[in-house]
C-alpha cells in the first residue's frame, strides 16, 4: 500500500490529510488501518483510534508487537462519537487540543453496524465539515468505510468528503471531492414527520420556558427515561428553548415520542442557524455564549437539524434502557443518497 501524498482540501500545501479507507475484509480494514498508525509511531506522533465496538481489538492486534504500539490511544466510537455531531469537538479537536504543535493521526469510524437511517445524513455532514475544521492544520484523518457491505451511495458520498481515497491498490485523489460546507448543506434532509399520537407542546417567551421543563419532565419519566438521562434531556432542550425564546419571534412546539427505543424530543421554530459548523467548534476560552448547541451535542445521542424555509426543526435523540446497550451488534439501516435503507456492515 502506498504512503497518500498530502492533498490540499482548500489553502496550498495543506498539511491536513482526510482519507477515506475503502475496505472489503477483515484482513484489509487490519492492515490498512495498522499501515496508518505506524506513519505515526515512526515519526513518534501522538495516535488516536476512534472506532466502534471491536474493531479497535482488530487495529491493536494488527499492530502486533509494535514497540511504541502502547503509546497509540483509543476510544469506543460507539460511545464516543454516538451522536455524529459531537465527533469534531469532544474526539478529534479534544485529541489535537492534548497535543499542540504536534501532528496528530487519527483513525475516525463515523458509520458502523448499529447505525440508523436518520442518523446517517449526520454522519456524512460530519465527514464534510472536518474538511472545513481541520484544513491547515498538521493532521491526518482516516476513516474506513466497508465496501463490500455498504451500498454505491453511501461509497460515492463518501468519495465526495474525502480529498485522499485508499485501498489495496494504492491512494488517489478524489475527483469528487467538494467544497465541504456545500456538501454538509447537501445533507440538511427533511426529518420523517413525527407521529400523530406525539405530544405537542406550544409556547412563546422566556416566561413560558418553565412549563416546557415541566411537560418534558413528566413526558420522558412516562417513558422510562430516569436519573441523570432525565437531567441531560432538560438541560439540552432547556438550551434550546432558551435560545429560541430570546431570538425568535412568535410561538414554537416542542414535540415528544417514544420510538425505536429512544426518545425523540423536536424543537420547531421559525428562527434560523445558518452556519452548519454550529455546535461544532467550541468558542474561545472566556466567551459566556456560544456553547449552547455544543453542549446539546454533548448530551443528547442523536442531534439533527434541519433548516426549512420558515424556520428550523431540531430533534434529539436520548435512548431509552432497553436500547441502551445496543450498539456494534446489531444490523443497521444505513440511508444512502437514494433515500433507500440498506443493510451496513463494518468489522
Amino acid at each position: 500500500m502506498t504512503e497518500p501524498t498530502p492533498v490540499p482540501t482548500g489553502a496550498a500545501e495543506d498539511p491536513f490529510e482526510h482519507i477515506g479507507l475503502f475496505y472489503r475484509d477483515e484482513a484489509q480494514y487490519t492492515a490498512g488501518c495498522a499501515a496508518f498508525v505506524r506513519r505515526a509511531l515512526a515519526r513518534r506522533e501522538p495516535a488516536l483510534v476512534a472506532v466502534p465496538g471491536r474493531s479497535g481489538e482488530l487495529i491493536r492486534a494488527g499492530l502486533g508487537g509494535d514497540a511504541d504500539a502502547d503509546a497509540v490511544a483509543f476510544a469506543d466510537m460507539a460511545e464516543a462519537g454516538r451522536n455524529p455531531g459531537r465527533i469534531i469537538p469532544s474526539v478529534l479537536l479534544a485529541f489535537a487540543g492534548a497535543h499542540p504543535g504536534r501532528r496528530v493521526w487519527i483513525i475516525g469510524e463515523p458509520i458502523w453496524q448499529g447505525r440508523s437511517a436518520i442518523e446517517y445524513p449526520a454522519c456524512v455532514a460530519h465527514e464534510a465539515l472536518i474538511n472545513a475544521v481541520f484544513t491547515g492544520r498538521d493532521a491526518a484523518i482516516l476513516c474506513p468505510y466497508d465496501a463490500s457491505a455498504l451500498p454505491a451511495s453511501a461509497l460515492a458520498d463518501a468519495e465526495r468528503t474525502h480529498p485522499i481515497l485508499e485501498d489495496t491498490g494504492g491512494t488517489w485523489s478524489s475527483a469528487a471531492y467538494g467544497d465541504p460546507v456545500a456538501t454538509a448543506m447537501a445533507f440538511d434532509w427533511p426529518l420523517p414527520a413525527p407521529p400523530d399520537a406525539a405530544d405537542r407542546y406550544a409556547f412563546t417567551g422566556v416566561a413560558a420556558l418553565p412549563g416546557v421543563r415541566d411537560f418534558l419532565t413528566v413526558r420522558a419519566m412516562a417513558e422510562g427515561l430516569n436519573g441523570d438521562r432525565i437531567t441531560e434531556l432538560l438541560l439540552a432542550m432547556n438550551e434550546l428553548a432558551t435560545n429560541t425564546a430570546e431570538y425568535t419571534t412568535g410561538p414554537a412546539t416542542v414535540t415528544v415520542w417514544a420510538e425505536d427505543g429512544v426518545l425523540a424530543c423536536q424543537l420547531d421554530d421559525n428562527g434560523h442557524i445558518g452556519d452548519p459548523l454550529t455546535g461544532r467548534i467550541p468558542p474561545a476560552a472566556g466567551a459566556t455564549r456560544g456553547r449552547g448547541i455544543l453542549i446539546v451535542n454533548e448530551l443528547a445521542d442523536l442531534v439533527r437539524i434541519h433548516r426549512r424555509p420558515a424556520g428550523t426543526s431540531i430533534r434529539l435523540h436520548f435512548r431509552l434502557r432497553a436500547s441502551a446497550d445496543a450498539g456494534t451488534g446489531q444490523t443497521a439501516a444505513v440511508e444512502g443518497t437514494g433515500n433507500d435503507p440498506v443493510s451496513a456492515g463494518s468489522s
